[in-house]
């Protein structure tokens, strides 16, 4: 049986770089390689996420240039409600959403992420397609935390354990109580028209169990990789060498990583040591707040003799990156999901150093593929550098506890069958979660 499949994103990486963006690209690419299944994928165009709008007026469906099947969506003109999540006009879902359903015609709706879209993305499909099946992967805890979905404190960057009202409204002073009671209520109406989620990690997969989606429309589904070529490892007789890698932004903890490097650069380098130094390879940045770019910028400019910031990177480059450092740091100070970096540095035989928290934890563990450091703790993390640049075979034997990492040719093959069984009977979930398991 031939089925169409449709793959709806917040961005599209020749965009802006990011990693679940990166993931629905990758696997809407991978899966057309399956016989007797169309895959589409659909993703956010112009502003915020973009610098140019709309190439023709009147049109809000583009292609993405030099790629069959892939589209851009745009909502010049329009306004999206960042605290519930939804485009505030509704013709833009019934009038130019419905449009391209109607045309494309999918059996299965996988949405990757509804950032810029709005949840009632959900519920137009189910209305206007209501034969099709709807997957919704999770990749961070947007639906349950207004401050994008990082589940950290206003005031103190704090970790949130859980997301009420009240002390949702402690963030949000100028937002009421009631305002996050029917955010909540509202996200969960389009949620009840998903026929099954999933969740790349444990621990995101329990809070939003936790938070309300029913036990029994969730499963584990991790990340699918594509596996590249083993390359010959560069032999060196210290590893002092770290790699940072990702967004730029106050969340994924560059600068708690920056202040631990100060500190590293106070301690003296005695005869027949090597200097612990850092590159850093990110993007977006120019995007990020005044205050965080100056702070960015200071430490920078006191750790020159360690650091150096090299910039935006390709998927494509890191397996030529990671071969000339030894140590990939993962220092964000949110929960995280499965940050891809993590399977990255798995791919490529690099240990990890990463916060002790969240998906972070539950993909490394600590003293056998990589090392923990307390989160947003830059003496800790300096504690942990020191250990790993100053302890003998160290690297080595952390590097033979790598597991193997899930492939993404596994993964399609796995998805596909999902799919066939949700589109021959969309609500028998059981069956579903048959497959998955």
């Amino acid at each position: 049986m031939s089925l169409r499949v449709l793959y709806i994103a917040h961005n599209h990486p020749s965009i802006r770089p990011g990693g679940a963006e990166q993931h629905a690209l990758e696997l809407h690419r991978a899966m057309s390689s399956l016989p007797e299944i169309e895959s589409v994928l659909l993703t956010k165009g112009g502003p915020p996420v973009g610098t140019s709008g709309r190439t023709h007026e009147g049109t809000f469906i583009a292609p993405v240039d030099g790629h069959p099947n892939e589209y851009f969506l745009y909502t010049d003109g329009y306004e999206f409600d960042y605290i519930n999540g939804t485009i505030t006009d509704k013709d833009f879902y019934t009038k130019h959403f419905r449009a391209f359903l109607a045309a494309i015609q999918p059996d299965v709706v996988h949405i990757q992420h509804t950032l810029h879209l709005g949840y009632e993305l959900i519920r137009e499909v189910r209305n206007t397609l209501p034969k099709a099946a709807i997957v919704y992967t999770l990749h961070e805890y947007m639906p349950i935390c207004a401050r994008d979905g990082q589940m950290v404190r206003t005031r103190n960057d704090e970790l949130c354990d859980e997301a009420t009202p009240q002390r949702c409204h402690e963030c949000f002073p100028h937002l009421s109580p009631q305002t996050f009671f029917l955010r909540k209520r509202f996200i969960q109406a389009q949620f009840e028209l998903v026929d099954l989620f999933l969740a790349p990690s444990h621990f995101l997969m329990q809070r939003f169990i936790e938070w309300g989606i029913p036990e029994k429309k969730i499963r584990f589904e991790d990340y699918g990789r594509a596996i590249a070529a083993a390359t010959p490892e560069r032999s060196r007789q210290h590893r002092t060498r770290l790699g940072y890698f990702g967004q730029l932004n106050p969340f994924k903890g560059v600068h708690v990583l920056l202040e631990a490097m100060r500190l590293l650069e106070a301690d003296p380098v005695t005869d027949g040591q090597e200097r612990v130094t850092l590159s850093i390879h990110g993007a977006n940045l120019d995007i990020q707040d005044g205050e965080f770019r100056r702070n960015l910028a200071k430490l920078l400019d006191e750790t020159t003799k360690s650091v150096t910031l090299v910039g935006k990177y390709r998927p494509a480059d890191v397996p030529a990156l990671m071969r000339d450092i030894d140590w990939v740091v993962v220092p964000s100070i949110w929960w995280e999901n499965s940050p891809l970096v993590i399977q990255e540095a798995f791919l490529n035989r690099r240990p990890v150093i990463c916060s002790n928290v969240g998906g972070m934890a539950e993909k490394v563990a600590d003293g056998v593929n990589g090392l923990h450091f307390r989160v947003g703790d830059p003496v800790s993390l300096a504690q942990t550098i020191r250990r790993a640049a100053g302890t003998t075979d160290l690297w080595d034997q952390l590097r033979r506890g790598i597991p193997a990492v899930y492939s993404l040719d596994d993964q399609v093959v796995k998805l596909g069958g999902l799919y066939r069984s949700l589109a021959s009977n969309p609500r028998a979930s059981e069956r579903a979660h048959a497959v998955l398991r």
